[in-house]
């Protein structure tokens, strides 16, 4: 697992070798920030790159060193289907709808990062649900927050962040992890179609508007096919093959 940090721009990475220095800096941030607050760690990338793999990953070496981290999963913050799918432009649409990120910020993440503890009920929802559940978050004593979610890396949110991590991954082998568990609830065609027309064309939407890249702290690579960092963005090309192999296999 290959790892850059202080990345300022795609073509400028300085390569260190392991998760471990991720921890380092996260340790060395929470020495810098005001003992009252949390530090706030944002991982993103693209779907399927391993947000949740990685941030686990983080955590349990922020627990050896004694630090009470804890990890957000952004997607219980999606809109409910009806609101963030549409066929009229749907990769633009699932870009600019599939969150409440204003809510979650809002009653969610910036108190917690500012009082270092926080009971809140909240409406949550589970991927391919159709309603809402209520859902309580209740943590204290917080040194470490691991915010994980596609999206997170926009010029609107930066200043909420204390560090930021872009999680390098090709969109071939997202899709690949995407057939093989089946998350979404949708057979291995219908998956293919979504990534194809919805998640992958939305992510490029990311790119163009917000250049994730440019705004990360650090870069992770994630994917045992690139066999060195990238910093560069995937293509929709790449996933042809990855289509071809699922489906011939099936």
């Amino acid at each position: 697992m290959a790892i850059a940090l202080n990345h300022p721009v795609s073509k400028s990475l300085l390569p260190v070798s392991n998760i471990q220095d991720i921890v380092e800096k996260i340790c060395h941030t929470r020495q810098k920030v005001a003992a009252q607050h949390s530090v706030l760690v944002a991982i993103s990338g693209i779907d399927g790159c391993g947000k949740g793999y990685i941030a686990a990953k983080i955590l349990d070496l922020l627990k050896i060193k004694k630090l009470n981290a804890v990890i957000i999963n952004g997607d219980g913050w999606l809109n409910l289907p009806n609101r963030r799918f549409n066929s009229d432009q749907p990769a633009q649409h699932f870009y600019l709808n599939a969150f409440r990120f204003q809510e979650m910020f809002r009653q969610l993440i910036l108190p917690l990062r500012d009082e270092r503890a926080i009971t809140i009920e909240v409406d949550f929802v589970e991927e391919t649900a159709s309603n809402y559940r209520k859902h309580l978050y209740q943590f204290e004593n917080v040194d470490v927050i691991l915010l994980e979610a596609i999206y997170l890396l926009q010029p609107a949110f930066m200043a909420y962040y204390d560090l930021t991590f872009w999680i390098d991954c090709s969109f071939k082998t997202a899709l690949e992890r995407a057939l093989t568990r089946g998350q979404e609830g949708l057979s291995p065609k219908e998956t293919i179609k979504a990534y194809r027309t919805i998640y992958f064309p939305a992510q490029e939407i990311h790119f163009q508007r917000d250049n994730p890249v440019s705004l990360a702290t650090g870069i992770i690579n994630n994917d045992a096919k690139m066999n060195q960092m990238q910093g560069e963005y995937p293509k929709l090309s790449e996933i042809q093959f990855a289509e071809k192999v699922f489906c011939d296999g099936k």
